[in-house]
């Protein structure tokens, strides 16, 4: 695989001007303090010196240097939310996501760069004192108006450019003034030299001003930009004697640069402040296309929006962006308009239509190409900070019918690419509102994807009770209820999750009816992407029931099903449902290859967490055919994947693998080790550990090792780390024997009630399957308590036990 990158920071756009003390000294601190907050008025540039600062750093951070960007933040609970997705960790069920990333960056030597804390101060102040505190090798870099205020932070005032004296032009300010406007297509002479240093110390050398300054230079001279600024601060200072004087003159600089504009590129400029990020034109053209500007203008509008530096671009012009500053002050305008609303109507709407067509590319139409189906796929996921502002106006207004719409329509937050646990919380939020003129099959459409993501939530019950409100309300027949709506397509895919349910809850023949259904359904309205669902399901149930071959023969057919629609991500699941019935028939190398089809498909895709479960498959059944050193590789991918995704399930899947790979390599301790890790991960995460596959190993390690070395080993590998346990196969070390103990008399005291039980029926000859099922409780933790009395008492066999309970009575009765 390739090598992880180590940092998220952006290239820079122009030359970085100046400054050259504060990054030295600035990167010199972060070797005495873990937190620096850059403090500043908006637009002195404190962003730029903070990358430019993060950037010299990243040789000395080997976990990475990474950027989370909290402009477009708009709740203290969404912070944690950027910075797990920056560091790619995915929520948990049951575990707050703060614990994950938590856990990410605990071990890791790596550096934080919050960007624009201010809007969110008390809660970036909260969550980086906590990280702090829980992550010793953790440094933060913060950038903010105001400080974060936490006990271990170092705050930096980001000073002004240096201003000149009369005459110079080596001080910064002045050097940058010069630089932009030459980029701008500028050449000012020595002559104008008076008038560049008098328009520097006017804007008091902040770096935004001048840039906008600058822009401005192909049709006023320095001196006049000058003059007009004097005006403008005049106006200003007489309306707002309370604000500091540096935002003054910022707000002045971008009040003289909004009011320069026409008439047409104010209402643009305002009403792109919708976006969420970045955009591109036809989606300006969409959302800003409305009077007193026609769609054909906007390319010429944004274009003169961009010369003037309110807008950004990227080389090709494909991708534009506003700076914050500029946005937030659009913002304000857009409002101060009364355009609010009927701006961010529109955004959502436009967001809905297009994300619909997306989807219906994507996944519904027939022979549609593969790269077609890929570009809309990508399309749709670079939207989706946009769908999420779009999400938020539709819950705002109560719009619920459009906001459910969105969802319906959101590859990005389904499980091809997204985090389904997110579209839980929107649709929830969505169908809290008022619902009365919202068709009820739209609902049902809604909750579709609400049991989708309680399924990945491992909520079962209620996924399926959910999934059961959704087909009732769709119809017998599945009808298109129009308005982009594809219900038809959405009932065959409920009928395929609940299968997914019901054979998860051990309901068979339950699973069998809806695979049936689903695909009965699929077939008669031609869609190839639900036959091969339903396929995968009917194999799915065959392979539970033991009927290989008819297991078998469904896989193919689903896999070519698969293939003829062409999406990459239905074509890997059906590759995986095949190499697991291979597996079954004990055709090892059918299964690896099976697994290995789907690897591609899914890096291609970019899908994390299902590409995971591949390579741990492939690496297990590597391993089980000699083939250590891909085992070995494969399952190590698999396990970073895991961790950088905050996957439990994932890690305790990769311990598994290793598991089976140490014992082929003959490592039986290794083998028992990351078993008992693996189970433990499996236990803290409410999951039930494979008891049989685990008795069958501790009875194959107790006949070779002794019963006394494998209950310790098994107890070692319970308190053993995943990561620690990981490492002792994936390096192939062998744990060295403990020494022998010396038995000495010990007090009854020292075992538990359980343990004295335990003890007690030791006596009578009992295995731990036998005593689990007499005390109602997991083998595994029979030989936890056997391991836990051996190291209390000293022993290292059950029989020494045995005897010590029989010669004890009161203390095992």
């Amino acid at each position: 695989m390739p090598e992880a990158p180590r940092h998220n920071l952006p290239a820079e756009p122009n030359r970085f001007v100046g400054r050259e003390r504060d990054l030295d000294d600035l990167r010199g601190l972060f070797g005495e303090t873990r937190v620096v907050t850059l403090c500043g008025v908006g637009g002195i540039g404190k962003t730029r010196l903070a990358l430019r600062v993060a950037a010299g750093l990243v040789d000395g951070y080997p976990g990475g240097v990474w950027l989370v960007e909290l402009a477009r933040v708009s709740r203290p609970d969404q912070i944690v939310q950027e910075i797990a997705r920056v560091l790619r960790v995915r929520e948990e069920s049951g575990r707050p996501l703060l614990d994950t990333v938590t856990a990410r960056l605990r071990d890791l030597r790596c550096l934080l760069l919050l960007d624009n804390c201010e809007h969110l101060v008390d809660g970036c102040a909260e969550l980086a004192a906590e990280l702090v505190a829980c992550c010793p090798r953790l440094s933060i870099l913060a950038t903010s108006r105001e400080p974060l205020r936490i006990a271990s932070e170092l705050i930096w005032r980001v000073p002004p450019l240096d201003l000149p004296e009369m005459g110079y032009a080596d001080a910064e300010s002045v050097q940058l003034f010069m630089d932009r406007a030459a980029a701008a297509g500028t050449r000012l002479g020595y002559d104008t030299l008076p008038d560049v240093v008098r328009l520097c110390q006017a804007l008091d050398g902040l770096p935004l001003a001048l840039e906008l300054a600058a822009a401005r230079t192909s049709l006023l001279s320095p001196g006049q930009i000058a003059d007009r600024l004097d005006d403008r601060f005049a106006l200003l200072t007489t309306g707002g004697r309370t604000a500091p004087a540096r935002q003054r003159t910022l707000l002045a600089t971008v009040d003289w640069s909004y009011d320069l504009l026409s008439a047409k590129e104010q209402v643009l400029l305002r009403r792109l402040s919708v976006f969420a990020r970045d955009f591109d034109l036809d989606l300006a053209e969409q959302v800003c296309a409305e009077p007193p500007i026609a769609q054909a203008e906007i390319v010429d509008l944004l274009g003169g929006l961009v010369d003037k530096s309110l807008v950004l671009c990227d080389e090709e012009r494909r991708r534009y962006r506003m700076l914050e500053t500029i946005k937030r002050y659009a913002m304000k305008r857009l409002e101060r308009a009364g355009e609010r609303e009927v701006v961010r109507e529109r955004h959502l709407t436009v967001l809905c239509d297009l994300q619909e067509r997306h989807f219906t590319t994507e996944m519904v139409r027939p022979g549609v190409p593969w790269p077609e189906r890929l570009e809309c796929l990508m399309a749709g996921k670079q939207l989706l900070d946009d769908q999420r502002a779009a999400l938020d106006w539709a819950a705002e207004s109560g719009n619920a019918g459009l906001g459910l719409r969105l969802c319906a329509a959101s590859t990005a937050l389904l499980p091809i690419s997204g985090n389904l646990t997110e579209i839980v919380g929107w649709i929830e939020r969505l169908l809290s509102l008022d619902l009365s003129p919202v068709p009820d099959e739209q609902i049902a459409q809604g909750k579709a994807y609400l049991a989708y993501g309680l399924e990945a939530r491992d909520e079962l019950s209620r996924s399926l009770e959910v999934a059961t409100e959704s087909l009732a309300g769709l119809g017998e027949n599945g009808e298109d209820g129009g308005d982009g709506g594809d219900y038809a397509f959405t009932r065959c895919v409920m009928h395929s999750l609940v299968v997914i349910v019901l054979l998860r809850m051990g309901r068979i023949d339950e699973a069998l009816h809806h695979a049936e259904r689903g695909l009965a359904e699929a077939t008669e309205s031609g869609d190839a992407w639900n036959q091969a669902a339903g396929l995968a399901g009917l194999s799915a149930v065959a392979l539970t029931r033991g009927r290989l071959r008819e297991a078998q023969r469904l896989g193919d057919e689903a896999l070519a099903r698969a293939c003829e629609h062409g999406h990459r991500w239905l074509m890997a699941r059906m590759a995986a449902q095949l190499g697991a019935v291979a597996e079954a028939r004990g055709d090892l190398e059918t299964a690896k290859s099976q697994y290995e089809l789907a690897v591609p498909w899914l890096c291609e895709l970019g899908s994390d967490s299902e590409l995971a479960r591949c390579l741990a498959r492939v690496g297990r059944v590597a391993a089980m055919l000699g083939e250590f050193a891909v085992a070995r590789e494969r399952l190590a991918d698999s396990l970073a994947l895991s961790r950088q995704t905050g996957q439990r399930q994932g890690v305790a899947r990769c311990l598994a693998g290793l598991s089976v790979l140490a014992e082929h390599e003959g490592d039986l301790d290794g083998a028992v080790l990351a078993a008992a890790a693996a189970a433990t991960l499996r236990e803290s995460i409410g999951q039930h550990s494979a008891t049989i596959r685990i008795e069958e190993l501790l009875s194959r390690a107790r006949a070779k090792l002794g019963e006394g070395r494998t209950a310790s080993l098994w107890s070692r590998g319970r308190a053993m780390s995943p990561d620690a346990a990981a490492l002792q196969v994936l390096s192939g070390e062998r744990p060295a024997s403990p020494p022998p103990v010396a038995a000495e008399p010990v007090r009854h005291s020292l075992l538990t009630v359980r343990e004295q039980e335990i003890a007690g029926l030791l006596t009578r000859g009992l295995s731990n399957r036998a005593i689990a099922e007499e005390l109602v409780i997991s083998p595994a933790t029979v030989a936890r308590h056997i391991a836990n009395i051996m190291e209390k008492l000293g022993y290292t066999s059950r029989a020494q036990i045995a005897v010590w309970a029989a010669e004890h009575p009161s203390a095992s009765a």
